[in-house]
C-alpha cells in the first residue's frame, strides 16, 4: 500500500513539474491568457492530490 502511495506521489509531482513548464514557456512565447490560467488552475489542483498523497505516505509510514 505504501508502495503504491509512494509512487503515485512522484508520479503527481511528475505532473506538478510539467505543467509548471509548459505554463512557463506558454508566458515565454506570449501565449493567451485563457491558456496560462488553465494552467496554473491545473498545476494547484495537482500541487494539492501531490500534498494530499504525500501526507497520506507519512501517515502510513508513521505505524
Amino acid at each position: 500500500m505504501v508502495i503504491v502511495l509512494k509512487i503515485l506521489a512522484v508520479v503527481a509531482m511528475a505532473a506538478v513539474a510539467v505543467v509548471l513548464v509548459r505554463g512557463l514557456i506558454n508566458m515565454m512565447r506570449g501565449g493567451s491568457g485563457f491558456t496560462s490560467n488553465k494552467l496554473m488552475q491545473t498545476r494547484i489542483v495537482l500541487q494539492a492530490v501531490a500534498l494530499a498523497l504525500l501526507l497520506l505516505v507519512v501517515y502510513f509510514t508513521r505505524k
